[in-house]
Formats: structure tokens, sequence, C-alpha cells
């Protein structure tokens, strides 16, 4: 599903993360770590969102570089802190994502239901609170066609009803095979999220662990 290869990046010549191969089969994929480990510079990379050494591609054929457009249109992020333009509205910014997603309008009504915005999607993004801004993160984090989803945090500061939200739309999208790469501090009932994988970002690399167990 997901291929890196090579992987390298660098903050004012300081080595943050170096990958030199790993390989994400489709499922769900935990990623562990502490903070200030290189997992968040590693998912705002495969997101395409920071420039980095080496090479990722997904599903064997859109590579980031030579694939760029049809490679974006394919992994979606939710970021662990979300910041957006104060002055847009949740309305205004999940239309414009949408529109760069080709996403139905059907399926942003039911998001934005689903994660429970609707009652401040018009209000400007300054006004939000951190659970405010997290659950308009998840809105975007589903738009689309996506074959890759990144959730960086994706627990922190929701309630438990959408915390069970988020926990049950991983688990539908993934029966309609879309890929996950999650990182959480928070733990996770192996019965209500089985994961496939589990890897740790330490010593600045990214190592797999064999047994999912113990999440």
């Amino acid at each position: 599903m997901l291929t890196v290869r090579n992987f390298r990046k660098e903050y004012h010549n300081r080595l943050v993360l170096a990958i030199p191969q790993a390989d994400f089969s489709p499922g769900i994929h935990w990623l562990k770590g502490r903070n200030g480990s290189g997992k968040t510079t590693f998912f705002r990379s495969v997101a395409g969102l920071l420039p980095f050494d080496g090479s990722l591609v997904l599903e064997a054929k859109y590579d980031i570089r030579q694939q760029p457009v049809d490679y974006r249109l394919r992994v979606n992020y939710g970021e662990a802190e979300p910041l957006y333009p104060q002055f847009l509205t949740a309305w205004e910014l999940i239309h414009w994502v949408a529109t760069t997603k080709q996403a139905a309008t059907k399926q942003i009504d039911e998001l934005i239901d689903l994660f429970g915005i609707r009652d401040f999607i018009k209000t400007p993004i300054g006004t939000y609170s951190s659970g405010m801004l997290k659950k308009t993160s998840l809105v975007l984090a589903f738009l689309g066609k996506p074959s890759l989803i990144l959730l960086d945090e994706p627990l922190i500061t929701l309630d438990h009803a959408t915390t069970k939200a988020v926990i049950d739309r991983i688990r539908q999208s993934r029966e309609q095979g879309i890929s996950f790469l999650l990182s959480s501090h928070q733990d996770v009932d192996a019965s209500e999220l089985p994961v496939d994988s589990v890897w740790i970002v330490q010593n600045q690399t990214l190592e797999h662990i064999t047994q999912p167990a113990g999440l």
C-alpha cells in the first residue's frame, strides 16, 4: 500500500528521521513514539506537506514526486493540532478541501453530522475550542475517496461520543478498502480497533514491532 525507501528528513542540517525501508500493507497501522520523536514529521512528509529526501510510493504506482497530484488526491491527513486561517469558517474550509478531494455533497453532509460540527460550522475558526478544531480536522481527513488516511493523535480533546464515532468510522472505512496510519498516546482496546501492525519512532528512525498486542 505504501512503500518507503531511503527516507531522510533534516532541519537545518540536523537529522530528524532516517528510514532506509518501510512497507505498509493495506490495513490499520499504529505508530508510537514520544513527543519530538519524529512522528508528526513523518506524517506531514507522507501527506506531501514537507519536503524530504527519498521515495514514497502509494499502491505501487503513485509516486509522490512523479505523480504528485494523483498521490495527494489519495492521501488524506488529520493533524494532531490543526491550525487553519482564523477568518475562515469550517463551512468554507470544508468546501474548499472537498473541491480538491472531489468529495460529493452527500458525503460532506454525512461527515458534518457524524462529527457534530453543524452547530458551529458557519462561525469563524478563530473562535473554536481545541475540540471543535479536532472535529473539523476529522471531517477534512475523511473527505473524498482516499486510499490512505493519516490520523495524528485523532482522539485527543474529543468527548466519548465523538471518540466512538471516530473508531467506528475507521473500522467502516477499513472494510471499504481504506488504509490508515495512526498515532496516539491514548490506548485503544484492540477489540474496538484491531490493528495490523505496530511501529515505533525512536532513535531517529522507524522500527516495526512484530506483535500488535499491548497497544
